[in-house]
């Protein structure tokens, strides 16, 4: 691809469980974010190769990306109801874009190692039935490593970055505040605080000095309120390293997200 076809990449707030499958009981609590989603391929300059998705759902002591030919399916979550752990996103994985990934990140001098029998967590395969409800293109999946450095996230980021112009959409799936026990209305005001600096800090700045600023992440307003864990932030590190010379733009914005919780997404470049 040439750089008028270079695909951007997302950091994506994915919501709550698997909420598409659940509108009876949810009704359009979830309609910015299914807006967003379903509209995100008519936002891309071309039709994507694959999709690589870096999911706030699988953490890894060493880094591993998922090579088998049909992924499976992981529900992992919680008291939803019984159809929601029948369902199926028949998207093929890409064994050969995983040893590619592998070959580019090796080549940085990163360390990883090909699984096989990954499936697909509820952060990949949620977002992805919305956007791509007809599951035709491949998907393959990168871990996050447990340790969460944000340095070392945004180096695996530019690792991966020449992927942009092979076709390949690099989508971080996490959320932008993502503290369980603050979805209520004390949560209220510590996300909107983050969320502040996020857009501050993505739309604000570019390069080496908007990677410097996201190491520095614990430094924002109320950053460890809004994650307490940052197992959903980490996938945002990878997202910008892969795009870290392009601007950002907030391209999903919600305030009262799971009645009272201010999230966005972002796009780059």
């Amino acid at each position: 691809m040439s750089a008028p076809d270079r695909m951007p990449t997302y950091f994506i707030s994915h919501g709550g469980g698997p909420w598409p499958w659940m509108k009876d009981q949810l009704g359009d609590a979830y309609a910015p974010l299914e807006h967003f989603l379903r509209a995100l391929p008519e936002q891309l300059p071309a039709r994507p190769r694959a999709l690589l998705v870096i999911t706030g759902h699988w953490e890894t002591p060493d880094l591993r990306v998922s090579s088998g030919e049909r992924p499976g399916m992981i529900y992992d979550y919680y008291n939803f109801p019984p159809h929601t752990y029948e369902i199926e996103y028949p998207a093929a994985g890409d064994p050969e874009l995983a040893e590619l990934i592998s070959q580019r990140l090796q080549a940085a001098g990163i360390t990883v190692r090909q699984d096989p029998a990954r499936g697909f967590d509820h952060g990949t395969f949620v977002p992805l039935a919305v956007s791509w409800p007809e599951a035709d293109v491949p998907v393959v999946m990168l871990s996050m490593l447990d340790h969460r450095d944000p340095a070392q996230h945004i180096a695996i980021g530019r690792a991966l970055a020449s992927l942009r112009d092979e076709g390949v959409l690099i989508i971080g799936s996490g959320l932008s505040y993502h503290n369980l026990r603050l979805m209520n209305a004390a949560g209220a005001e510590p996300s909107r605080q983050f969320d502040n600096w996020l857009q501050q800090t993505l739309t604000g700045a570019i390069g080496t000095e908007r990677s410097q600023a996201l190491t520095q992440w614990e430094a924002a307003p109320a950053a460890r309120i809004a994650h307490a864990e940052e197992d959903h932030l980490v996938p945002l590190f990878v997202v910008a390293g892969a795009a870290e010379n392009d601007p950002a733009e907030c391209v999903h914005h919600e305030e009262g997200a799971f009645g009272h919780i201010t999230v966005s997404s972002f796009r780059f470049g």
